[in-house]
């Protein structure tokens, strides 16, 4: 057998030399390096270089001093205020996004999939939002938003009393991600959109025979299949979360209720105190908790494809 396992190689390998001429192979491997390279360049490098530095502490003129773990001690000891804050903001975007835009997306999806009238202008419509960027979307909230000349206080009529809806750590964390959410509904329609249209229309009509409602259908035999689509929207959904920065950025610079895991990175490695290793530490975290998310999703997927 193993002999006929060497054979069936080498049959391969010529197959691929009479397919391909050295010249092919030598673009192809150019091409192939150059992406692999870049990739190593822009993300693997930095990373490395990341949790390396998170055991350092560095300001990026003077001498690199060897910490240990001592700036994960500091995060985790409360040393550093607005740490956990950020960690929990950052779980909040998490499920808001998760449990609420995303559910949103897919209900608009399902509507208007059915082929409601105007579903073309409405489709669009929905979708603006998402080819602003979050800086732009933060700009938008601030309009609305403002304490004295934003929209939302002039339709309440709350001139006179204004509510200080992005200055109020109590409220703030909210505006923002409605203004997100806002901007991510449009997204997740349109992958379910896709998602939909590709469902087999006697999966649909299959299920109606055997005496399934329109709800029925949905949980127990269009949802299902759109399984690939429900792993893309959740992974998109938690990278988005993790890696929100620009709206609260261009709201207040991330604090004063809107601090993030993102923000925190900036301002200790390009901010005026130029703690690199300590911002290290906290990319490190975010790195962490963005993992742990999708590994532990995406494992749960490949062991649920190897049981069917």
């Amino acid at each position: 057998m193993p002999h006929a396992t060497a054979r069936e190689r080498r049959t391969r390998r010529r197959g691929l030399r009479r397919r391909f001429t050295a010249r092919d192979l030598a673009v192809i491997g150019v091409l192939l390096g150059f992406a692999i390279l870049l990739d190593l360049f822009i993300i693997w490098g930095p990373t490395v270089a990341s949790i390396t530095l998170s055991f350092s502490s560095w300001d990026g003129l003077s001498d690199l001093n060897w910490v240990g773990g001592d700036n994960y001690d500091t995060l985790a000891g409360g040393d550093y205020p607005p740490f956990w804050p950020a960690v929990r903001n950052n779980l909040l975007w998490i499920a808001f996004l998760g449990l609420v835009a995303t559910p949103f997306g897919l209900l608009l999806a399902v509507v208007i999939d059915r082929g409601v009238r105007f579903s073309r202008f409405y489709q669009s419509t929905i979708y603006l939002p998402v080819v602003l960027s979050l800086a732009v979307v933060g700009f938008i909230a601030q309009l609305v938003f403002s304490r004295d000349q934003g929209a939302l206080n002039a339709i309440l009529g709350n001139q006179d009393n204004p509510t200080d809806w992005l200055g109020d750590r109590d409220l703030n964390i909210w505006m923002v991600l409605l203004a997100a959410g806002w901007r991510h509904t449009g997204y997740v329609m349109i992958l379910y959109l896709a998602g939909l249209k590709a469902v087999a229309p006697e999966l649909k009509e299959a299920a109606a025979i055997d005496g399934a409602n329109e709800r029925q259908t949905f949980l127990r035999v269009v949802f299902p299949t759109m399984r690939p689509v429900n792993v893309v929207v959740l992974v998109i959904t938690i990278i988005e979360s993790l890696r929100a920065f620009d709206i609260v950025y261009a709201i207040n610079k991330g604090r004063n209720g809107l601090e993030l895991l993102s923000v925190l990175v900036t301002d200790n490695i390009i901010g005026e105190a130029s703690r690199i290793g300590f911002g290290s530490a906290i990319a490190v975290v975010l790195l962490t908790v963005s993992l742990g998310f999708i590994v532990t999703y995406l494992v749960q997927e490949m062991r649920g494809e190897e049981r069917r």
